[in-house]
């Protein structure tokens, strides 16, 4: 049986409220390799069910937690480039004439 739209939502409030309640004070921060410990980089930690957590190195108190399903979608979008970034526009021009120009 398929779920509702109220218990799909209730469903994803409840998967949020559980992943926020974890205990992440000594879980371990990765970022990109080749950053330094100095630069601005993003971090990620895995936790448990497949669920990941992001923060920026130059807030660490503010971490943003996603479910296992969150995060493979947004891997999966960034490399089908869904998050790329548009060039940006030159002699306030728009991106789009720029990119023709060239």
């Amino acid at each position: 049986m398929a779920e509702t739209e109220a218990e799909i939502k209730a469903r994803k409030e409840r998967e949020r409220d559980e992943l926020y309640a974890l205990d992440i004070s000594g879980v371990e921060w990765h970022c990109a390799p080749g950053t330094e410990e100095h630069e601005e980089r993003v971090e990620i930690a895995y936790l448990p069910g497949g669920a990941v957590a992001m923060r920026s190195s130059l807030d660490p108190d503010t971490v943003l937690r996603y479910t296992e399903a969150e995060w493979r979608a947004f891997v999966l979008g960034a490399r089908d480039g869904e998050f790329d970034l548009e060039p940006a526009p030159r002699d306030g021009g728009s991106a789009e004439k720029d990119a023709k120009k060239e």
